[in-house]
C-alpha cells in the first residue's frame, strides 16, 4: 500500500516504511510496499536451526552477529527496497560501519531465506540476485521439502547441495559446518 497523493501513487522510502508498523509485515520492493505471509512453523524451525548454529560459531569465533526473523535491510536506495531476510550473519567490521537508522544499510556478508508452501522458487531466486547485487557475498536458499540448500556466490553459478553434503565456507565463515542430514532431520 503506496502513500497516495492527489490519485498519483507516491513511493515510500525506507524511514517512511518504518513509521508505519500498520504495515507490517511487508518489504518494500522499488518503493512499493508487497505484504508478506506469516511463516509457517517449520518454515520458523528451519531458520531458528540454522540461525542458532550460525550464532553459537560467530561467538565461538568473535567474528560477528546473527539474527533471525525477517531481518529488513536496504538493498538500494532511491527509490527504496528494504527485504527482509529469514536469517542474517554479519562481520562486526560491516555491523561498525551501519548508519543509526531503523533497517540496516549495510547489507550482511549471508543470507537465508527458508522457501514457504505458498512461496514460488523463482522470487526467492531473484531475491538472491537483489542480496548479492546488494553486496551479500552469499545467500542460501533452503528448500524443506526437497531437503536441499541452492548456495548463490558473485560470479558464479549457484550450487544445489542435498542430504549427503555439508554447510561449509571458508572464505566467508572460516570453521563454520552444518551438515544438511542434521538440518533435516524429522
Amino acid at each position: 500500500m503506496a502513500i497516495l497523493q492527489r490519485n498519483e501513487e507516491r513511493l515510500m522510502t525506507g524511514e517512511e516504511l518504518a513509521r508505519h508498523p500498520e504495515l507490517q509485515p511487508c518489504e518494500l520492493v522499488n518503493g512499493r510496499v508487497v505484504p508478506m505471509t506469516l511463516t509457517e512453523f517449520g518454515h520458523g524451525d528451519l531458520a531458528l536451526e540454522i540461525g542458532a548454529r550460525l550464532r553459537a560459531w560467530a561467538k565461538e569465533t568473535g567474528r560477528g552477529r546473527t539474527s533471525i526473523g525477517d531481518v529488513a535491510f536496504y538493498t538500494h536506495r532511491d527509490p527504496d527496497s528494504v527485504r527482509g531476510a529469514d536469517v542474517v550473519y554479519i562481520s562486526h567490521e560491516r555491523y561498525g560501519k551501519r548508519s543509526d537508522l531503523t533497517w540496516l544499510d549495510v547489507t550482511p556478508e549471508l543470507l537465508v531465506e527458508v522457501f514457504s508452501s505458498d512461496g514460488r522458487w523463482s522470487e526467492l531466486t531473484r531475491k538472491a540476485e537483489e542480496y548479492l547485487a546488494a553486496g551479500a557475498l552469499r545467500v542460501w536458499l533452503v528448500h524443506p521439502r526437497r531437503r536441499q540448500v541452492v548456495v548463490h556466490r558473485p560470479d558464479a553459478e549457484p550450487a544445489t547441495l542435498g542430504l549427503g553434503d555439508t554447510l561449509l565456507d571458508e572464505e566467508v565463515l572460516p570453521g563454520f559446518s552444518l551438515p544438511l542430514s542434521e538440518l533435516f532431520q524429522d
